[in-house]
């Protein structure tokens, strides 16, 4: 039986994976003689090989027919968000009328907010995790403030009531029992991008509406990380951007989930012409007829050269399989894990959750000593091509993504820790 820290161990591994072939449809960063150690796409994925061509596809659509490519070649540019749909939904768990790519995820949460957040003198508060991601925190603390409120009583942040500040769902359920009564709107990380931990959508949901409650969810450390089911949760509205584990590229178009049931709601909402009803949409009426379901968010045209990336990695997720990709997430951030505690144990410890189920692929890690040392490795790690990203004030995230990482990558990720370790 071979050692589990040994490279043959490792390489064996790799070898009877069955996602190991998806690797090559990714365009991996090169280090010297060889590639990076990618561990960063819980901040930027990778670019997927097809990508050049999807987008040259448009360009030349764009030289050979101008206007008229709206209508004509291979992916007409009228219908083109709709090429994403199935696999989006697909992906997130979603009727397809549940879900649209479009803006960015701040826009988007803007926009459900104006629908979705709607304020009472006697439930005015919005409750978000403390340490919520700053575009979050700006975003609701924005809303409350316009609606003329004020955050300092009607932003509720619940803090962290287990070690290393990640939270048990029995702190949600207190303090939705203390303020629920107050709380107009629940905004809940799907996976907490500094800590990784992961949340049960479906309980979050349970408990803020059984409080009366809104409850949605930002996605960005969710989707295309861990199975999602958001039509079975029950949430009103989740947004989430492409540029993570989605693989969309730099400041990729992002999604939006409405729940059916929401599909025909009168809820005030910022209209935009792509949003209105596309039967009569370019009568150019006055009246604003929106579609029914997700689409009848939208603003503008959708962004067809930020669109073709995004169809190009929701192929390839369809082609792996959500279930498929969280087996070997699971695999690879468990071997991560135990080398970890077996190896560096007084070197790196890990803040995520150790559950499976209340983690995704990355591990929070921080550095004995303090912020200091944590800085060193970090940058002794980057020096070596090994790619992870450092959260404010101590915090390292390596995150083993299943497209595209392998267990000889963890491996010898732990092993350049070592040879920093030793080094000191």
């Amino acid at each position: 039986m071979t050692a589990p820290y040994s490279e043959a161990h490792a390489l064996a591994l790799d070898a009877a994976d069955p996602l190991r072939g998806f690797r090559d449809r990714f365009l991996i960063p090169r280090h010297g003689d060889g590639d990076q150690l990618y561990f960063c796409g819980n901040s930027l994925g990778l670019q997927p090989k097809a990508t050049r061509a999807a987008l040259l596809e448009e360009l030349d659509a764009w030289a050979e027919h101008a206007v008229e490519a709206h209508f004509r070649g291979r992916h007409p540019w009228m219908p083109y968000h709709g090429f994403v749909r199935e696999h989006l939904a697909e992906l997130v768990g979603a009727q397809p009328g549940e879900v649209v790519a479009m803006n960015s995820l701040t826009v988007n949460l803007h926009l459900m907010m104006v629908s979705f957040y709607r304020p009472t003198r006697e439930r005015p508060a919005i409750l978000i995790e403390a340490g919520a991601f700053p575009s979050d925190r700006h975003a609701v603390e924005s809303q409350i403030r316009f609606h003329g409120f004020d955050p300092a009583t009607d932003l509720i942040e619940l803090e962290g009531d287990e070690p290393d500040g990640t939270l048990s769902m029995a702190a949600i359920e207190r303090v939705l029992a203390e303020h629920g009564h107050r709380i107009a709107l629940v905004l809940w990380p799907g996976v907490q991008y500094r800590t990784g931990q992961a949340f049960d959508l479906r309980e979050v949901v349970r408990l803020g509406h059984a409080r009366g409650c809104i409850v949605g969810f930002d996605l960005a450390h969710g989707v295309g990380n861990l199975p999602l089911a958001l039509h079975d949760s029950g949430a009103d509205f989740a947004v989430w951007c492409s540029y993570k584990y989605l693989n969309a590229g730099p400041g990729a178009v992002a999604g939006c989930f409405v729940h059916a049931r929401h599909a025909d709601s009168r809820r005030p909402r910022f209209a935009g012409w792509w949003g209105h009803d596309q039967a009569t949409r370019f009568r150019m009426g006055p009246e604003f007829v929106p579609t029914p379901g997700a689409d009848g968010w939208q603003l503008s045209n959708p962004p067809i050269l930020a669109l073709a990336p995004l169809r190009v990695s929701l192929e390839i997720f369809h082609d792996a399989g959500m279930a498929r990709l969280r087996e070997k997430s699971e695999q690879l951030t468990g071997y991560l894990e135990m080398l970890i505690r077996e190896r560096l144990d007084r070197v790196l410890h890990i803040v995520t959750p150790s559950e499976p189920e209340r983690r995704g692929c990355q591990l929070s890690l921080r550095v004995a000593g303090g912020r200091e040392r944590g800085r060193a490795l970090f940058e002794y790690l980057m020096a070596n091509g090994i790619v992870g990203d450092w959260r404010e004030p101590d915090v390292i995230r390596i995150s083993p993504t299943p497209l595209y990482n392998r267990h000889i990558d963890v491996l010898r990720f732990v092993r350049a820790v070592e040879s920093w370790r030793d080094a000191r």
